[in-house]
């Protein structure tokens, strides 16, 4: 006979539940939302209706950054979404250890780009150059080299003459193009009086000597004063990598602390 008394056994803390959950469902509806956007930018370029394209570009397509990212936030957000509400200790365990693993690789990346400083200034160099030479083959590219140029107020790697590396931009005699010899608007330095970008005010410039360059656009490389931002800005840099790694190394400890609670119980009821 059952007696009218009730066992109260280890419980799972709703608490660390339910925040797993509510801090992933935000996660996972930002993953959804760079997922959106990098297939809506693809369709935009035609590249979903011509899937062999994603080939054809020479430089780096800015939309693998939202494609990557959104992929990551989606699935790290619905492994703990999910194994948070269904108490699902192989979602969670996944999770966990899917989140290490991209906590490790962050600081190994962090700990090789300190040692191997002038390799990655290499790298960075080559990987410059290699989209200046498909500066003109993709929009997003195009404009995320516009950006940086007038973001860092910088042309070329190290300088306006790496622009001699795109087809367009290049002095050589048997170049055709308007653009002779220039270097793209992003490079110009900026007219304070002037209301409307001129995109024509780098034509022609890298045939001037280099003292009247200097007055026109900026000479300085891209990859100097990216070391100078850095420079400048590193307390605030440091300062979000450590907050990033807390926030990770937090969301590790949580799943963890879920996944015992979870096994916990189970394991009292089986001796109840």
């Amino acid at each position: 006979m059952m007696s009218g008394k009730h066992y109260k056994g280890q419980e799972v803390s709703c608490c660390i539940k339910y925040f797993i959950f509510g801090f992933n469902i935000i996660f996972w509806l930002l993953g959804v939302a760079f997922l959106g956007i990098g297939l809506w930018a693809w369709s935009e370029k035609g590249v979903l209706s011509n899937i062999s394209s994603i080939t054809d570009l020479g430089g780096f397509d800015p939309v693998w950054l939202f494609l990557v990212v959104g992929g990551v936030m989606f699935i790290l957000g619905f492994a703990g979404c999910i194994g948070a509400l269904r108490e699902n200790t192989l979602l969670l365990k996944f999770f966990s250890v899917f989140l290490g693993i991209i906590f490790f690789l962050e600081l190994t990346a962090g700990v090789l780009a300190f040692v191997f400083k002038d390799w990655i200034k290499d790298q960075l160099n080559f990987f410059i150059n290699n989209n200046i030479r498909a500066y003109r083959d993709d929009i997003d590219l195009q404009n995320l080299i516009d950006f940086t140029q007038e973001y860092w107020e910088c042309c070329g790697a190290f300088g306006a003459d790496d622009w001699n590396l795109n087809i367009y931009f290049n002095c050589t005699d048997s170049n055709p193009s308007r653009e002779k010899c220039g270097v793209p608007f992003s490079c110009c330095t900026k007219d304070p009086a002037e209301d409307v970008i001129n995109t024509q005010c780098g034509y022609d410039v890298r045939a001037k000597s280099d003292a009247e360059q200097k007055t026109y656009i900026h000479v300085k490389g891209c990859v100097p004063q990216f070391e100078k931002w850095l420079q400048d800005n590193l307390t605030v840099v440091a300062g979000i990598f450590i907050g990033v790694a807390l926030l990770q190394i937090f969301g590790i400890c949580l799943a963890q602390n879920l996944i015992s609670d979870i096994e916990a119980v189970r394991a009292s009821c089986l001796f109840t």
